[in-house]
């Protein structure tokens, strides 16, 4: 299995930036743009961000090829990317094995759907 050398390993920036970009500029494209809610536009923002990790981790893991580092799988659930995290881990049937994933995500979703709920009934 290849080695992803960890966040300070070169061969990740371009990932680790690229899905800053891409996840903010759709943020800003809902939110600004579109005019949905901050939150709304946020975690629309990740969700495929997120979901296109998983894909282009899994297709890795098939290949032997270099891999996205865990933490970055983690972060984008956690950043607010929890639904297309989800949704990778059940379309590309990635990292099922892994319990840290599955409690990651759990924590994600509570997170989200506890600041879900304060911004819908009530601040």
């Amino acid at each position: 299995m290849p080695h992803t050398g960890g966040l300070r390993d070169p061969r990740n920036r371009p990932v680790i930036v690229g899905s800053l970009v891409v996840g903010v500029g759709l943020f800003l494209v809902c939110w600004l743009v579109f005019h949905w809610s901050p939150l709304l536009a946020w975690l629309v923002g990740w969700t495929p961000v997120a979901f296109g990790a998983y894909g282009i981790d899994k297709r890795a893991a098939e290949h032997a090829d270099w891999r996205i580092p865990e933490i970055v799988l983690h972060g984008l659930a956690l950043v607010g990317g929890v639904i297309g995290a989800w949704a990778g881990r059940i379309v590309f049937r990635h990292k099922i094995r892994k319990p840290v994933f599955l409690i990651v995500l759990i924590i994600a979703s509570v997170l989200w759907g506890a600041i879900a709920a304060w911004a819908i009934l009530g601040r």
